[in-house]
């Protein structure tokens, strides 16, 4: 298990003092790690700086670069069972998550970016200019610090590592403090693929090891996920330094169950919708918009599908929801709890932690309430815990308005037999992403990104090369 950082092509401990990552299904530390300092971040800048002039990696032609990236998607592949292992053992998500769509998912984006590699092309214009041509190309940005947050640590990454690497960047990678393994393992097959050194550079640390990537001044783009709080704070200092910034925060999604909806096909895909890695996904549906007449039909079949999950660790075969990632993210999620009892929701199932061999680690039982209103903490803020609200809604007419009604525009769901009826919602609802009939689905060529408070810029698909490219215009005279 490498515990070491990654500064252009050496493993080392650092300069700093260490932090612990915990087993959250238990509470024992697994690892200590180096709580890197501002100049093992400017070491680990300026590797990358060296790394994108050299020929080496900035001489690479195209197909190399390529056959270069398939070569990381299939070290991925030979140690997909490994890495799944170490994400379930670091993030505490259940095998199923980890081995059945976290790691599979980053090897698709690898594959499906060395496709771009070679296809990356600028345009030609018609110009009004007599005697002259004019063409564009897209070129890499330069060294890219990529923030990532804790709850998919190696696939979220990989959204990110994969079109900046196709695109030529060099990156410095700043992963949460919670998780860092998955992330350290990656950076060590990438280097065991032939990617040259200083290309991929991993520093571990907290918030003050995020600040320093940053505010670096040889960092020309920033790509952060996680809370719409600390992405205002990076979105602000890449403004006074005019760094390109690409920010993927908060959720609070909507789901629309309309009067027509199959309440049964409904119920199991909220419920995995919401309760998938625990309800920490920024796009969980968490909301949920039920016909008045369905509601308690609905309210009730969903806590009851909820309170028959099996709670454990998530190398068990037979979990169906781990634990959250960390004590703060448990006592978070208690909080919250305990103020929509407080504001008068109805709590149907779950309301706090399970005692016995689940005591260590940190569980908290899936929450359903019902009769929740619009303006109650738990419809409005984002909790990141398995914690559901169903709300009644009375006037369709009045439907896309409470949908709206949020600082957050990250994704929807809308459930419907009518599918006119359905797309005309989907049409309505402000959110980057929009699923009919199913619970979340991502891949590499759909792209992905928020709305309002969550976010700026999307990510996959062929948003994600422009993300980390730049136009240049080239002028031809013909005289």
């Amino acid at each position: 298990m490498r515990t070491d950082m990654l500064i252009g092509g050496e493993w080392t401990a650092g300069s700093g003092s260490t932090f612990p990552t915990f087993n959250p299904a238990t509470g024992e530390v697994i690892a200590e790690l180096p709580d890197a300092t501002e100049a093992d971040v400017d070491a680990a800048v300026r590797a990358a700086a060296v790394a994108f002039r050299s020929p080496e990696w900035g001489g690479l032609l195209p197909a190399a670069r390529a056959r270069l990236l398939l070569r990381v998607a299939d070290l991925l592949e030979e140690h997909a069972d490994e890495l799944a292992r170490l994400e379930t053992l670091d993030q505490g998500q259940p095998l199923a998550v980890s081995a059945g769509f976290s790691v599979p998912n980053a090897i698709e984006h690898f594959r499906y970016y060395a496709g771009w590699v070679t296809k990356i092309t600028g345009v030609s214009s018609p110009l009004s200019v007599p005697d002259a041509d004019h063409r564009t190309v897209r070129e890499p940005l330069g060294v890219c610090g990529l923030i990532t947050p804790w709850n998919f640590p190696l696939m979220i990454l990989v959204w990110k590592l994969a079109p900046a690497l196709a695109t030529g960047n060099t990156v410095v990678i700043k992963p949460a403090e919670q998780t860092p393994l998955s992330t350290l393992r990656l950076a060590e097959l990438m280097a065991e693929a032939g990617v040259p050194a200083g290309v991929v550079n991993v520093v571990t640390g907290g918030p003050e090891t995020g600040r320093a990537l940053v505010r670096h001044p040889s960092v020309k783009k920033i790509s952060f996920t996680g809370s719409t709080a600390v992405g205002r704070e990076i979105g602000a200092e890449c403004g006074r330094t005019l760094k390109k910034v690409s920010l993927e925060l908060g959720g609070k999604a909507p789901s629309i169950i309309t009067a027509d909806a199959d309440i049964d096909a409904a119920v199991q895909g909220n419920l995995l919708g919401g309760l998938l890695n625990s309800g920490q996904v920024c796009a969980a549906y968490t909301r949920f918009y039920v016909d008045g007449k369905r509601h308690d039909e609905f309210a009730e079949k969903l806590a009851g599908a909820a309170g028959s999950l099996r709670l454990g660790d998530g190398l068990h075969p037979d979990t169906h929801l781990g634990p959250l990632v960390s004590a703060e993210q448990v006592e978070q999620t208690a909080r919250y709890v305990a103020v929509g009892r407080e504001e008068g929701a109805e709590l149907l199932t779950g309301g706090g932690r399970p005692g016995g061999e689940l005591s260590a680690g940190f569980f908290h039982e899936p929450t359903v309430f019902a009769g929740v209103g619009q303006d109650m903490r738990i419809a409005r803020e984002e909790i990141f815990g398995p914690v559901l609200a169903v709300m009644p809604y009375e006037d369709p007419e009045e439907l896309v308005g409470l949908a709206n009604d949020s600082e957050y525009g990250l994704a929807a769901s809308i459930w419907s037999r009518d599918i006119a009826t359905a797309n005309r919602l989907a049409r309505r609802v402000k959110a980057g992403t929009v699923w009919i009939n199913m619970m979340q689905g991502l891949d590499a060529a759909a792209a992905w990104g928020g709305t309002k408070s969550s976010g700026i810029g999307r990510e996959m698909g062929w948003e994600a090369i422009t993300a980390y490219t730049e136009v240049k215009s080239i002028w031809t005279s013909h005289i």
